[in-house]
């Protein structure tokens, strides 16, 4: 993971016909197709609305409870970029105690979907700035006091890489203490363990891989290319991967 996550994204070449991440919901047919500019300018806007918006820098500890999707790879590749610290927390954690290293300690901001917001199971950790993150298209309708919707709110921000941050490899990137380093080489390792390299394709159920080491971290560190997949129908991959000229499959 490159501490200049947005400005690598920006210096790559464009690829109209072949985007660095695409999203598709096979349930609704919505489909996002983002070159590495377009996702390096979401990630410059959301590295703008933290530091800039919510004051936030080199220290800060954000939580987010997302699941794969284009909005939380901006999120993501924003707050690093930003030098915060992330707690990543899957669906699948819904419901368990939390037992990261520093895990009483607040967050600086969170960033949720309504459905995990309003879920009994889920215990949100409360924060300065709260943010719901939709998975639909558009921005959200009833979001309720005390929090904004992330898609209006980002858009408040420019798109152009946002003030350098010196950003270190033993700095923490996650809430739990790992480095960035460290997380730049389990990408690493992830992306050679899956044999990708620069120019594949990874085709990405997101109801079975929750973690953006593998859906995010990986992929980008090796050059490929994602098409993560929601509500994914086992009997159309094979057709998916062939549409998508998918060259790996996780």
């Amino acid at each position: 993971m490159q501490p200049t996550v947005t400005a690598d994204l920006a210096a790559r070449p464009a690829d109209a016909e072949h985007p660095l991440l695409s999203y598709r919901d096979e349930a609704t047919g919505e489909r996002v197709d983002l070159t590495a500019q377009q996702l390096g300018a979401w990630a410059a806007r959301s590295a703008s609305l933290l530091r800039d918006g919510c004051g936030l820098g080199p220290g800060s500890r954000v939580a987010v409870l997302l699941p794969p999707h284009w909005r939380t790879a901006a999120v993501l590749l924003g707050a690093w970029a930003s030098g915060l610290a992330v707690s990543f927390r899957p669906r699948a954690t819904a419901g368990l105690p939390v037992l990261e290293p520093g895990g009483d300690r607040p967050f600086d901001a969170v960033f949720v979907t309504p459905e995990r917001q309003d879920d009994w199971l889920e215990e949100v950790p409360d924060a300065p700035h709260r943010y719901l993150v939709g998975t639909g298209p558009g921005r959200l309708d009833g979001v309720p006091l005390g929090w904004l919707d992330w898609s209006a709110e980002v858009l408040r921000y420019g798109d152009g890489a946002p003030d350098h941050t010196a950003i270190h490899p033993s700095d923490p990137a996650t809430a739990d203490g790992t480095t960035y380093g460290q997380w730049g080489a389990l990408a690493q390792e992830f992306a050679t363990m899956l044999d990708l390299r620069a120019g594949d394709r990874l085709l990405v159920d997101a109801a079975e891989t929750e973690q953006p080491l593998k859906w995010l971290l990986a992929p980008l560190s090796a050059g490929a290319s994602v098409v993560i997949s929601a509500n994914l129908d086992p009997a159309r991959r094979d057709a998916i991967v062939v549409a998508e000229r998918v060259t790996r499959v996780l």
